[in-house]
């Protein structure tokens, strides 16, 4: 009898301390967001990710405390964020873009905050994980890898005859490291002249287009590089004017007057970013345990007033285009996404 009083009341206190715990269960939650720079591709991953956390918020009955900030290409300022969220006590960084998330790896080894990053090109190749299936570590998140040689298609699409290749982008991103590389083995194997032309900062940028129209070449290729991304409303014209077609790795880039942008669609790629940063706060996961998503690079976006103004005819683009896309979408020139 005295056996079986005991197990009941043991029962009762487990029950008790279940029914405790289930009480106590976290209900507001955290979030530290860094941008790497103010672009419209970026901007768009931000966005969806509040959109679509407040969606998740509604349905699970939780809220999603969001502290965001922009370093606006400053290392230190990058850090001085990062410290900020770690004083803050985050449950979770978000960092958007390779440099961020680089930074964001180092500063939480020893306090082991969930890390979540948003469009970093290559994971591996920038060592914030082990593999993409397991990254290891306290960090997973969301990849806009992109399919180099597709976009060189492209260029030979729309012009078979195109024999001199600009690429345009800056060295020290390492987003554009892997890119590069293969468009110049790419570009060799065809036997084509490829020249380099690198900027660090809008000033740089400038003059590097300014050489690329005096060097008439004939087509410019540049990967999701930030650096030239938040430049191209400064030389879009400059090339157009030259009918020299800008090939780039984000729609972000033909919304800001490129030639065309080919690759991932932010907008999603931000709402699955959201929906791994629920998993983790929400539903328990683990960031060393989470896949890392990436993402079908079959979308061609053309900007139709840089089109008619480098004198192709959409239509026939369009046409040309198809065999290497899964869609072709039109854009006109903005500074952000509606």
């Amino acid at each position: 009898m005295k056996k079986m009083m005991a197990l009941v009341l043991s029962l009762m206190m487990v029950f008790s301390m279940v029914s405790l715990a289930s009480a106590e269960a976290k209900t507001n939650f955290k979030v530290g967001i860094c941008n790497f720079v103010d672009d419209a591709s970026l901007n768009q991953i931000i966005q969806n990710i509040r959109e679509r956390l407040d969606e998740i918020g509604k349905d699970k009955g939780v809220t999603f405390e969001i502290n965001e900030d922009n370093c606006n290409l400053d290392s230190s300022v990058m850090q001085q964020i990062i410290a900020d969220f770690i004083a803050d006590e985050v449950d979770l960084m978000v960092g958007v873009a390779t440099p961020v998330a680089m930074t964001m790896q180092g500063m939480t080894e020893d306090n082991g905050i969930p890390v979540v990053f948003a469009a970093v090109s290559d994971p591996l190749g920038a060592g914030l994980v082990q593999s993409l299936g397991a990254p290891g570590a306290n960090i997973t998140g969301t990849s806009d890898y992109l399919d180099t040689a597709a976009i060189l298609n492209l260029i030979f699409a729309a012009n078979p005859d195109a024999k001199k290749i600009a690429l345009l982008y800056n060295p020290s991103e390492d987003a554009s490291t892997a890119p590069i590389a293969a468009a110049k083995e790419i570009l060799g194997a065809k036997g084509m002249e490829v020249k380099e032309y690198t900027g660090t900062n809008a000033s740089e940028v400038m003059q590097a287009a300014d050489a690329i129209v005096s060097d008439e070449m004939d087509a410019v290729f540049t990967p999701t590089d930030n650096t030239i991304m938040s430049a191209e409303l400064s030389i879009y014209e400059k090339l157009a004017e030259a009918k020299i077609p800008h090939y780039t790795g984000a729609d972000s880039f033909a919304l800001n007057g490129a030639f065309l942008g080919y690759g991932v669609d932010y907008a999603n790629l931000g709402r699955e970013t959201a929906d791994m940063i629920a998993e983790i706060l929400v539903n328990g996961a683990k960031p060393a345990e989470t896949a890392v998503k990436t993402f079908d690079n079959g979308t061609a976006t053309v900007n139709t007033e840089t089109c008619a103004a480098i004198g192709f005819d959409f239509e026939k683009i369009k046409e040309a285009f198809a065999p290497f896309c899964t869609q072709v979408k039109e854009i006109k020139t903005a500074e952000s996404f509606e």
